[in-house]
């Protein structure tokens, strides 16, 4: 949509954040659309439409703010370093918002006048995290917390106070691998998950890390930090590597007070395995394989299954994890369900023969998977968060993003996460926002 001047009138369309994107360059968020500002098809010329667009956190859709002698502002676009105005002076409303070489015009200056703000909205829009593959989420002491693959040397998380805002939200880098011998580069699913230790409750954060070789892929093992306190944004202090061969995926299971270390590994094919633990950094037995891909839903593009999450309901104790491969279009989660009296004992479980969630063609959304689960702000709804990718084309990469949706139960006791939703519209926001 287009961008116009009006008359004040303090409508949720002509209020705006400023978004962090780093080394003094911000969006511009609606916050009647949670869109941005944009330089239609990156132009750099005088005239060149603005526009409200998805945010991508390109040049085009970044303004540095340089100060004026008359109070004002003026926003300056990365992408064309031209100068955002009023197209020739007019003071009509409908007036067209435009670029242009900067002249310093009073057409070109503005004044920021901060409005009441912070409240949840009551909606959402996903994904919640753009390039945000293998989410993590949790609701903790009245704030959402995000961690996501980073593909690099670094541990990173956001907050935000509702949902919707995480899309809006900073990464906070928590930790940097780089000189780590076992574990530099190239992270992969973070999860961070709050454990009684020795000397009380921390947060635990688990991630995958290798070296810094061409093929870097064998090189990819579980580790773990610890928190110097309860503050899931840290500090945190390096804790153990939890094996030395290739394991992806780490995740807790807690069973009658025991833990448990779920991950991915090889077993003749990429299977799900599960270690006992003496506490929460520990391995204390020897590793076993949880599930093998058997069914064909579980083997289409490659044979596969990663990504175990423990899900508990009413006193059953089940994991969803995801299945076949991530490069292709159907990705999807099964679920295992604890049956007998020994989790290291496979089984024990007792496989779903079917997905529980899956492609959707109609809504536009490929490859669902790599989830966690979290709770609304007062306890009363369960919900997921998952990444996919928006078109049938995509691969396992960073252009995977994080979205999220509630979920309900089936009266046998397994979990109904339907169908996963379009982006781009409004949902309602987690109850007790």
């Amino acid at each position: 949509a287009p961008i116009v001047q009006w008359a004040r009138n303090d409508g949720a369309w002509q209020q705006w954040q400023f978004v962090d994107s780093g080394g003094g360059w911000y969006r511009l968020k609606s916050r009647h659309s949670g869109k941005v500002l944009d330089l239609r098809d990156f132009s750099t010329a005088d005239g060149a439409e603005v526009i409200q667009w998805t945010d991508h956190n390109g040049t085009n859709q970044q303004f540095r703010i340089e100060d004026t002698d008359a109070g004002h502002i003026q926003l300056i676009n990365r992408n064309s370093g031209k100068a955002l105005e009023v197209w020739e002076w007019s003071t009509d409303d409908g007036a067209r918002v435009s670029q242009y070489t900067d002249l310093n015009g009073a057409n070109q200056q503005w004044q920021l006048i901060r409005v009441d703000g912070g409240a949840s909205s009551g909606t959402y829009t996903n994904p919640i995290k753009h390039n945000g593959p293998d989410p993590w989420l949790q609701y903790h002491d009245g704030w959402y917390y995000l961690a996501t693959t980073t593909w690099n040397s670094t541990i990173t998380m956001r907050r935000s106070r509702t949902l919707d805002g995480l899309r809006s939200a900073a990464d906070t880098v928590l930790f940097d691998l780089s000189g780590r011998p076992n574990g530099c580069c190239n992270m992969w699913a973070p999860e961070f998950h709050l454990i009684d230790g020795p000397n009380g409750p921390r947060w635990y954060l688990y991630y995958v890390a290798g070296q810094n070789v061409p093929d870097y892929n064998p090189t990819q093992r579980l580790h773990v930090l610890e928190s110097a306190g309860t503050d899931p944004m840290g500090p945190y202090t390096f804790k153990a590597d939890l094996g030395n061969t290739w394991e992806l995926d780490a995740s807790i299971l807690r069973v009658n007070g025991r833990l448990y270390l779920l991950g991915s590994y090889m077993d003749g094919t990429q299977s799900l395995s599960i270690t006992p633990l003496s506490n929460p950094w520990t391995i204390s037995g020897p590793r076993r394989t949880l599930s093998q891909p058997t069914y064909d839903w579980e083997r289409q593009t490659h044979p596969v299954n990663e990504g175990a999450e423990p899900l508990y309901h009413n006193g059953r104790t089940m994991i969803v994890y995801s299945a076949s491969a991530c490069w292709g279009p159907d990705y999807k989660l099964g679920l295992l369900t604890f049956t007998g009296t020994d989790p290291l004992n496979r089984s024990h479980w007792t496989k779903h023969p079917v997905p529980v969630f899956q492609r959707s063609d109609a809504n536009g959304v490929y490859a669902p998977g790599h989830n966690g689960f979290f709770t609304s702000p007062d306890g009363t709804e369960d919900w997921i968060v998952y990444h996919a990718n928006d078109s049938a084309g995509g691969g396992c990469d960073m252009n995977r993003s994080t979205r999220a949706q509630k979920f309900t139960w089936n009266a046998d006791g397994t979990p109904n996460f339907g169908t996963p939703v379009r982006t781009g519209i409004a949902l309602t926001a987690p109850s007790g926002e």
